[in-house]
C-alpha cells in the first residue's frame, strides 16, 4: 500500500476533524462516549459525576490561589471537561436531549440580558450600579423565586454560604452591611492574615472540646434563615 494511500485509510483524529481545539474537544468527548469508547466515560451519569466536579473545581481554586499558569490551565480544562461531559449525556438521554452549544446559547442569553448597561441603554458607571439593578433583572428571570434566599446553593461550605447570607440579610435591611462596631470581635483583625489564624484557633477549640464547628455554624445559618424568611413573610 502507497503512503497516500495508507494516510487515506488511517482514523482520523478529533483534532483533524475538527477546526478549533474546542471543537476537537468536543469531538474527543463524543468519541470517549461513543461505540468503540471508553466504558467509564460511557457508562457515567450526572449523578455520578457529581463528585468529579465537586474536586475539579476545589482543584481550580488551588491553581488560582496557589498554582501556576499551566496548573490553571491544566484546571480549567478539567473543570471544562466536566462541562462538555454532561453535555453529551445529555444529548444521548431522552427527555434532555440538549448539546453544549445549547448551554453555550442559553449561557450567551443570560450574560447579554444580565447586562443591559453594555447591550442596551442602562447607564451603570461603577460596579455598584451593576449590583444594585441585577437582584431585579433575577427576579424578573426567575418569577417563581419568592424569597432572597431561593436558589441559594445549602450545600456550600458554611463559611461561604455565612456570608451569602449576611449580604441577602444586609438588603433586607435585617442587618448593617459591613458594619461590626458593636462585635466584641471588632478590633481583633484588620487583614486576612490576622483573619485566618483567628478562624483556625476557633476550629481547633472546637475540636479540643469535642465540637464540630462545621455543624456548628450551619445549624446558626438554618436559625438565621429562618430569621429571614420570617421578616420577609412580616414585610
Amino acid at each position: 500500500m502507497s503512503e497516500t494511500a495508507a494516510a487515506a485509510s488511517a482514523p482520523t483524529t478529533p483534532a483533524e476533524a475538527a477546526g478549533t481545539p474546542l471543537d476537537a474537544l468536543i469531538a474527543t468527548v463524543a468519541k470517549l462516549r461513543g461505540p468503540g469508547g471508553c466504558p467509564w466515560d460511557a457508562e457515567q451519569t450526572h449523578a455520578s459525576l457529581v463528585q468529579y466536579l465537586v474536586e475539579e473545581t476545589h482543584e481550580l481554586v488551588d491553581a488560582i490561589e496557589a498554582g501556576s499558569r499551566d496548573e490553571m490551565i491544566e484546571e480549567l480544562g478539567d473543570v471544562l471537561y466536566q462541562v462538555i461531559l454532561h453535555s453529551d449525556i445529555a444529548e444521548h438521554t431522552a427527555g434532555e436531549d440538549f448539546t453544549v452549544q445549547d448551554v453555550a446559547a442559553t449561557l450567551n442569553a443570560k450574560l447579554i440580558g444580565r447586562h443591559p448597561h453594555v447591550f442596551g441603554d442602562v447607564v451603570a458607571e461603577t460596579s455598584e450600579d451593576v449590583v444594585a439593578f441585577w437582584d431585579d433583572l433575577k427576579a424578573a428571570e426567575k418569577p417563581e423565586r419568592t424569597s432572597v434566599l431561593d436558589g441559594i446553593p445549602q450545600g456550600m461550605p458554611s463559611l461561604g454560604l455565612a456570608d451569602k447570607l449576611l449580604g441577602k440579610a444586609a438588603k433586607l435591611g435585617l442587618i448593617d452591611d459591613g458594619a461590626d462596631a458593636g462585635s466584641p470581635l471588632s478590633a481583633a483583625f484588620s487583614s486576612e492574615d490576622e483573619l485566618g489564624p483567628m478562624l483556625l484557633a476557633i476550629v481547633a477549640s472546637a475540636k479540643g472540646r469535642g465540637l464540630d464547628a462545621e455543624r456548628a455554624l450551619r445549624s446558626t445559618l438554618r436559625d438565621f434563615q429562618a430569621e429571614i424568611r420570617e421578616a420577609e413573610g412580616t414585610a
